[in-house]
């Protein structure tokens, strides 16, 4: 197992994890600033917990589970491309957290005692958007001895990264680039399932694990070059409308 090997997969769980974790988190402080924090801080942990299992049970079956990175990361990379083509809006956190907040308190105040709201919001985003954190982990970890440990440490130091830095802000994380890391994930991603999928098949890749950089730079290129596709394409139907 070469650098060339375990630095695509570390890159792609570390990025792909502080995406989902940023989007996790702007949740976690609506509910936070609008419920209370109780309610918040126990339905994520509650949501880490159910994780913990997970990562149990989706340790049994990684070539399973490995199977489908290279699908997944080409569902990222085409939601990536739209975006940077203009056809699907750009994700924002802070108009996220603005609608998540208002979304809460139309429950009402919370006048004390158990959340079951905040509880509920805090515990769905953090278990959503970890399930997406352990397949990826996972699913990459599979792609050769070696990787797995890699990958979880990735994953786990993103969750410190972004815990850390949203202590201290205390609100979305806007200025994290999530679109452009979005974009790149997807390329990564698709790149690592496509060169574990032919190991497995019996591929011979030219010149072994360095053939991982040729994918993600033929990848790379390729999806810049759908972005002016898309907009040409799209432009003439927002004419018509």
């Amino acid at each position: 197992m070469t650098w060339t090997h375990i630095a695509p997969a570390v890159t792609a769980a570390f990025l792909a994890s502080i995406v989902e974790f940023v989007e996790a988190l702007t949740v976690v402080l609506a509910v936070g600033s609008v419920r209370g924090w109780r309610g918040a801080l126990t339905g994520s942990g509650a949501g880490l917990a159910v994780l913990l299992v997970l990562v149990a049970i989706f340790g049994l079956v990684q070539i399973l589970v490995g199977t489908l990175l290279l699908l997944f990361g080409m569902r990222w990379l085409r939601k990536a491309i739209l975006r940077a083509a203009g056809v699907l809006a750009l994700h924002d956190e802070t108009a996220a957290f603005a609608k998540q907040a208002a979304a809460l308190e139309a429950h009402g105040v919370h006048s004390g005692g158990f959340d079951r709201v905040g509880f509920a919001t805090a515990f769905q985003i953090t278990l959503l958007e970890g399930v997406e954190v352990v397949f990826i982990v996972v699913a990459v970890g599979a792609g050769g001895a070696g990787l797995m440990l890699p990958a979880a440490l990735a994953a786990v130091a993103a969750l410190v990264v972004v815990v850390a830095i949203g202590a201290v802000v205390r609100g979305p994380l806007s200025r994290v680039p999530e679109n452009q890391l979005k974009f790149l994930v997807g390329v990564l991603l698709t790149a690592f399932g496509s060169f574990w999928i032919g190991e497995g098949l019996g591929v011979q890749w030219p010149g072994d694990d360095w053939s991982i950089v040729g994918l993600v730079a033929g990848f790379l290129l390729v999806a810049l070059a759908a972005v002016p596709l898309c907009v040409r394409i799209a432009r003439p139907k927002a004419v018509r409308a």
